[in-house]
């Protein structure tokens, strides 16, 4: 053993007596302290977790009321709330919008806006016991008080949604209207109408809830309900969506049973052949919810539709005959070329990224019709523009036409002055063909930063129109299409509009019997063409409403006098040309009618001005008013919620 193990001696506890006394204070003193930590940890998380939930009621309430920092009803809104939650000190308020960088919400401060309001509130609360104590020994001293901040960002939740219509500004349907509008939708369908004026009325005041008609024709398509995008891009007959229209106004009750009766009577002579899909009427942008279909149309308007749907997939054209007062006869043929977009409904935040061409544009048109006028011009003579030109024209064209003729200059003179002359006659029929494009409407702008500046802008274009006068083909249908100036016309011949009569002696030196056109004729052909009036159409507060409300409408730009717009620019694209009788006609004769040709065509296209304008427009504008075609008559319907289905939530 080693001699410094042998020397040790156990003395035992009483060196160590004290020691547990003096770890159990060591202890005892510790948790105190965390006890302290616990306390003081506790009370303010207590503090901080009251002013979050002030932060928080008080956003929420400046949200859902509404609230705008350009009005100051956003500070407001949010102090009341903290008031009534035991805060009695002002919050901060800001407001502005949110933005996504890197999958990361952000809020940007803009107080012109109020997608998104941040409510900032900030208090002092005493500091805890432990730093208390330890002021006490401290010279320097430490604050008692500690300030605490809750932060709460809020927002509407759910996206905008616009809807966009179009239809034709018809006004009152009278007697004369009823008449014109059996004609047009009864020919465009292939069958005949004969409904009343009442029944006309009945159609054009009666609405239809588009959701209820879009889950009754999945109904009777025996499709999924809900599925619109489905049902939309579904194959249907004209026949099944008048009678899908049907079902839904059988059970609106006796308010409807006018227009239920007048669509029977329509669904009778639709085609329940034709291929048709009702998107090519009704657009719904991907993702759009539910609420925005929960709006009204007239039945009118959808009809319209229906009819032009149908037409432009079938080789049909609607054959329209009158008579019109002065001028006589007027039959005219209308075939709708592309049909007309009457709604859409989705997001204007997609829209307005690519508004005109992308796959989330929200886009209306009307339809693109073809319309050839035929006039039977049995009493044109008494319009005065017609005979106020002959009579210029008879003037300058007396001694051409008399070379022409090789008029006899033997025989008794009495009979030279009375019968030896030439006058100038009226064609018996003129043709006319118009073509109108589609006028369309399309979103490119929104605002949501308040209800108050609440708008929506949509750019609009009234249609452009293409005037031919000329020679129709061999079927009296339409003509091709060729192209002049790299823009493409209808391809007409010159019509003889102007008849060179004769009258000669005869064997007896009698006056002989008058030669119609034994002179030759004027031929005419005009060719022109008015752009679309495009501008900016503005719905805004208050009057632009949520959807599923009514819809607010504004006038497309255009000249509602459309022909008179074309005859104005006659002065260039009008033809007139000189064809002889077959006979000996000398080269010097025909240059003379060559070197009249530009006073000829300044004479008449003088005359087919104020012609055409009181001519046609009130024909041109009522047929294609029936039909639903805007050239300056087309309306543009808008309904804006800049938080459709949502509600106030925190997001950040």
């Amino acid at each position: 053993m080693s001699p410094h193990l042998r020397g040790a001696r156990f003395k035992g506890p009483q060196p160590q007596r004290g020691a547990i006394g003096l770890m159990a204070a060591i202890v005892l003193g510790m948790a105190l302290l965390f006890m302290l930590l616990v306390v003081d940890s506790g009370r303010l998380y207590l503090e901080q977790r009251q002013l979050q939930r002030v932060a928080d009621l008080a956003v929420l309430e400046a949200v859902g009321r509404g609230g705008s920092c350009t009005s100051g009803t956003a500070t407001t809104f949010a102090n009341e709330s903290a008031s009534r939650n035991g805060f009695p000190q002002p919050v901060s308020v800001t407001c502005g919008t949110l933005n996504t960088i890197d999958g990361l919400r952000t809020f940007v401060a803009d107080n012109s806006k109020s997608d998104a309001i941040r409510v900032i509130a900030t208090t002092a609360v005493p500091t805890s016991v432990a730093v208390g104590l330890w002021r006490l020994f401290s010279v320097a001293g430490v604050d008692l008080n500690k300030n605490l901040t809750a932060s709460a960002v809020g927002a509407i939740g759910g996206q905008p949604l616009a809807m966009l219509s179009i239809r034709t500004a018809l006004g009152t349907i009278d007697s004369s209207k009823s008449t014109l509008l059996n004609g047009v939708l009864g020919g465009l369908l292939g069958g005949k109408l004969d409904l009343t004026l009442v029944s006309w009325n009945g159609l054009a005041t009666t609405n239809i809830n588009l959701l209820s008609y879009l889950d009754q024709l999945a109904i009777d398509l025996n499709l999924t309900a809900g599925n619109y995008n489905q049902l939309l891009d579904t194959t249907v007959s004209a026949t099944q969506l008048i009678n899908a229209a049907v079902n839904v106004l059988e059970k609106g009750g006796p308010a409807a049973s006018v227009a239920l009766n007048a669509l029977k009577a329509i669904k009778l002579i639709a085609s329940n052949t034709q291929i048709l899909k009702l998107g090519d009427l009704i657009k719904v942008q991907n993702g759009t919810s539910n609420a925005g279909l929960n709006t009204d149309l007239r039945v009118f308007d959808l009809l319209q539709g229906i009819v032009q749907l149908s037409n432009g997939k079938s080789a049909i054209s609607a054959d329209i005959n009158s008579s019109i007062p002065l001028v006589g006869n007027v039959t005219l043929k209308l075939k709708v070329i592309e049909p007309a977009q009457i709604s859409m409904v989705g997001n204007p935040a997609l829209a307005i990224k690519d508004p005109l061409n992308g796959p989330n544009r929200i886009f209306v048109k009307t339809a693109q019709v073809q319309t050839h006028i035929h006039i039977d011009l049995v009493v044109l003579k008494l319009v005065s523009q017609i005979t106020s030109a002959l009579t210029q024209l008879l003037s300058p064209l007396t001694s051409v036409v008399n070379s022409l003729l090789h008029l006899d200059l033997v025989g008794v003179l009495s009979c030279l002055v009375a019968c030896e002359r030439s006058s100038l006659s009226i064609a018996s029929s003129l043709d006319i063909f118009l073509e109108a494009a589609s006028a369309n409407s399309y979103v490119t702008a929104y605002n949501c930063s308040s209800p108050a500046t609440k708008s929506l802008t949509a750019q609009s274009s009234s249609a452009a129109a293409k005037l031919s006068i000329g020679t129709p083909p061999a079927n009296g249908a339409f003509p091709s299409t060729i192209e002049i100036n790299k823009e493409n016309f209808l391809a007409v011949e010159p019509v003889k509009l102007i008849s060179i009569d004769i009258t000669k002696c005869s064997v007896l030196l009698l006056c002989g019997p008058l030669q119609v056109g034994k002179g030759g004729g004027l031929g005419l052909k005009v060719q022109t063409q008015l752009a679309g009036k495009t501008a900016p159409v503005i719905f805004s507060a208050p009057t632009l409403t949520n959807v599923n409300t009514p819809l607010t409408w504004k006038t497309l730009p255009g000249d509602p006098n459309i022909i008179k717009s074309l005859g104005d620019s006659l002065d260039n694209k009008l033809l007139v040309t000189y064809t002889p009788q077959t006979g000996n006609i000398t080269n010097d004769a025909l240059a003379a009618v060559a070197g009249l040709v530009n006073q000829i065509t300044t004479i008449l296209s003088t005359a087919l001005k104020g012609l055409l304008s009181n001519l046609l427009d009130p024909i041109v504008n009522s047929v294609l008013s029936a039909l639903g075609v805007g050239l300056a008559n087309a309306e543009i319907g808008a309904n804006l919620s800049c938080n459709q289905g949502g509600h106030p939530q925190l997001v950040l």
